[in-house]
């Protein structure tokens, strides 16, 4: 068998393929054996079937069966033989068959991206500590305090700061109802009734509440709010929304005392000083994970900053428009209708795009890591994996293992696991500077 690969820009390569006509032979032969072993012809015993009988009753299926078993020995040949690291295989093209009974044909292969790693052992990441401190403590026991909060109604007087206002509100934008201006999505805010809201700074809009001070029960008043870059909605950043709004009612909040009885409400059976170090643990492992997560980010804008590669554009292609309908289906969650999500068509595409390029570049760079480092995911962990699966679904093990491999979708699982197990691996060796958050927020990002 002669094999010649031609590689080519973005990752592809054409797989060249000649067979001889002896080993076209030798594998029709024992493809037609096959089929003459277990065919039930009437008139002929079984196995004792003539070939030229069983040429003349299957001879498309064994055409079929050769060309696909060459097609297998030629890719096997090819890996083998030139290293390759092959994605996707395409199907036989140009086949031909020529008249000494060799068979020549091609395919074209899409390679996994070539490039050289960089030094990925000692990447500087800066990270705040993990430790709790006592004023975050005493956020936590604050917002506990006002959950439990009980309310009283003010009548004698208006609205003023720390109070909690009870109002109703249409929304306009130049005169004209907000959804009429950027459609169902913003129904939220197009009209509400008896929304509670704390007089204070950056509740809610941006400037709404503290125009509420003075106001008195049943009073309206137009609201103008002027909308910043940060607000859900692009189409509404830097403009003006109007909202009509009368006070419904005026109420204090009326906080418990921080004691044992408060602390036995959330937890029955604990003091507060136990309260206070199940909070503390608790918000220790949260900062802890997201500490984790900004650490992991830090690491793989690193790599992706210092090498460049190409990848291949049939994949890139696949998973942007993966990423395309997860948005899609985010926003549909987020009350975004059909007509809304073809509006911004190009938008989401454009975001789309961005994500799938960074994830495969970040899971090849990862991949060659686990490669070179020798990283990998045994049967008992994936089966462990597994386990935690079933144990979500509340369904047996060997069910959710039947699924997974229906939906083939086992391999995609020990993937990921490589790839959390590599990011261990990085965190581990990254040279972790720990400073405060005010520090953090003033690094300028590298370009």
């Amino acid at each position: 068998m002669k094999i010649v690969v031609d590689k080519q820009p973005k990752c592809i390569a054409i797989l060249n393929v000649e067979v001889p006509s002896a080993d076209v032979s030798a594998r029709r032969e024992s493809i037609t054996s096959n089929y003459a072993s277990q065919a039930k012809i009437s008139g002929f015993r079984p196995g004792k079937v003539p070939k030229n009988v069983i040429q003349k009753r299957f001879g498309k299926q064994i055409s079929e069966e050769l060309t696909e078993t060459l097609f297998e020995e030629a890719c096997d040949a090819a890996l083998e033989k030139e290293n390759l690291k092959v994605l996707d295989f395409g199907f036989p093209q140009n086949l031909n068959e020529r008249p000494d009974g060799s068979i020549a044909f091609e395919t074209k292969l899409i390679l996994a991206p070539e490039f050289t790693l960089p030094a990925y052992k000692g990447i500087d990441v800066k990270a705040p500590s993990s430790e709790v401190t006592d004023e975050e403590l005493g956020q936590q026991l604050e917002n506990l305090r006002e959950r439990l909060a009980e309310f009283e109604d003010i009548t004698d007087r208006p609205l003023q700061p720390d109070d909690i206002a009870v109002v109703g509100f249409t929304t306009t934008v130049d005169g004209k109802p907000i959804v009429e201006v950027i459609g169902e999505k913003a129904k939220y805010l197009a009209k509400r009734e008896n929304h509670w809201l704390p007089i204070k700074e950056g509740s809610f809009l941006p400037g709404y509440s503290e125009q509420l001070v003075g106001l008195a029960h049943g009073e309206s008043k137009d609201i103008v709010v002027t909308l910043d870059d940060k607000f859900a909605f692009e189409e509404l950043h830097g403009k003006q929304i109007t909202l009509h709004t009368t006070v419904e009612g005026i109420k204090t909040a009326k906080l418990p005392v921080l004691d044992d009885d408060f602390a036995a409400k959330l937890v029955p059976g604990k003091t507060l000083e136990e309260l206070k170090n199940l909070i503390r643990d608790n918000m220790g492992s949260e900062k802890a994970k997201q500490i984790s997560e900004f650490k992991v980010n830090q690491i793989v804008e690193h790599l992706n900053r210092v090498v460049s590669f190409d990848l291949p554009e049939e994949i890139v292609l696949r998973e942007t428009q993966n990423q395309a309908n997860a948005l899609v289906e985010e926003g549909s969650r987020a009350g975004a209708s059909d007509e809304e999500m073809v509006k911004q068509k190009e938008e989401i595409f454009g975001v789309a795009t961005r994500r799938a390029t960074s994830n495969l570049r970040t899971n090849f760079l990862l991949q060659e890591i686990a490669g070179v480092e020798k990283i990998t995911v045994s049967d008992n962990d994936l089966l462990s994996h597994i386990s935690q699966i079933a144990a979500t679904r509340k369904e047996p093990v060997k069910k959710v293992i039947k699924d997974l491999q229906k939906s083939r979708r086992i391999q995609a699982i020990r993937n990921s696991l490589l790839i959390g197990q590599t990011i261990d691996f990085l965190l581990e060796h990254a040279n972790v500077t720990e400073v405060s958050a005010d520090e953090l927020a003033a690094t300028p990002i590298p370009e």
